[in-house]
């Protein structure tokens, strides 16, 4: 089994022009590693003969004595020295497999599996593919080390010049601190916007310590959550009238699941972590647009629904309504 599994390995490797060269090494040190393809011929070929004699030897065990006129005839001198013939040309033919393995090596590859290299002989069927996954593996891990060395002389010529690392102490902005404001901060800010939109309910608690989590309901279009973190929106949630508020739990209509990821969108969009409540006022005001989400046209195609869609996209500077796909 070692020899065949060393023949094996050495016949995974591609031959070209009368030289062989492994394949998994490489494209500068293929050239470097070559085996004489006269060897692995006669090495393949033995494995060859060594196979069809087993079954021919087998064969004739099988046979032994079927459609003789006499029991005695199994013993027959006949079927004895075919038998004997053939065990003689197998242990010619592994005479000749391990002469030509012992001309072989194993190719060598820029990585060393050390004892996992035995996996390729496991005789476990769902184990089998463990040896060629660690070779993809270690092929990644030599991409990786090879892609990152010519990635690095190219970074290097555009440091980062306006990072805090290597900027001056009197040039180094302020580290914004939207994150970490006292409790009253965010609901005079939340107060200021309850006061411009006077057909938007909402209302303020705090289940998680001190972060606040709004709720809100826009006239008879859909209720929502809207989770801060200091003056930061960190996340909304957007569902229907007769639906269960929480933060994780998606509308179970489509409309609704499709506003709740424009509002994401547009949350990244008006963050400011230089003038949080501006960002709030921003965010507040596009998301007050959506009371004539069952109303309004597409400005696009004109239409109040596309693929049984109302427009549930709000542009950022206009407010006005487009379809997911009529949108700029």
């Amino acid at each position: 089994m070692v020899l065949l599994a060393k023949v094996a390995c050495c016949g995974q490797s591609s031959i070209v022009t009368g030289r062989l060269q492994c394949s998994h090494l490489p494209k500068e040190s293929k050239m470097a590693v070559s085996i004489p393809t006269d060897s692995l011929y006669s090495a393949l070929n033995s494995v060859k003969k060594l196979r069809t004699f087993m079954g021919d030897l087998f064969k004739v065990l099988s046979s032994g004595g079927v459609g003789c006129e006499k029991a005695d005839k199994f013993l027959d001198s006949k079927f004895v020295e075919d038998v004997q013939d053939y065990i003689n040309k197998i242990n010619q033919a592994f005479r000749d497999l391990e002469q030509s393995t012992n001309n072989l090596s194993a190719p060598a590859g820029p990585f060393s599996l050390g004892n996992s290299a035995l996996l390729s002989q496991e005789s476990v069927p769902n184990k089998q593919a463990l040896y060629k996954q660690l070779v993809k593996s270690f092929k990644w891990n030599d991409k990786v080390h090879e892609y990152s060395a010519m990635s690095l002389p190219l970074l290097s010529f555009n440091l980062l010049k306006r990072s805090h690392a290597n900027s001056s102490p009197k040039r180094r902005r302020i580290q914004p601190n939207c994150h970490n404001v006292p409790p009253q901060v965010v609901d005079s800010a939340i107060a200021f916007v309850d006061r411009l939109f006077p057909n938007m309910t909402m209302s303020v608690t705090r289940p998680y310590t001190s972060n606040a989590v709004l709720q809100i309901t826009l006239g008879r279009v859909f209720q929502g959550l809207i989770s801060f973190k200091g003056l930061m929106i960190e996340w909304v949630m957007i569902k229907g009238l007769g639906e269960q508020l929480d933060l994780w739990t998606e509308s179970r209509y489509k409309v609704f699941q499709k506003v709740t990821e424009n509002t994401h969108a547009a949350m990244l969009h008006f963050y400011s972590p230089t003038i949080p409540d501006y960002a709030i006022r921003s965010f507040m005001t596009w998301l007050h647009s959506y009371q004539s989400l069952f109303s309004d046209p597409c400005k696009s195609c004109h239409n109040h629904l596309h693929n049984n869609m109302p427009p549930t996209w709000r542009d950022y500077r206009s407010l006005e309504p487009y379809h997911e796909e009529c949108k700029h």
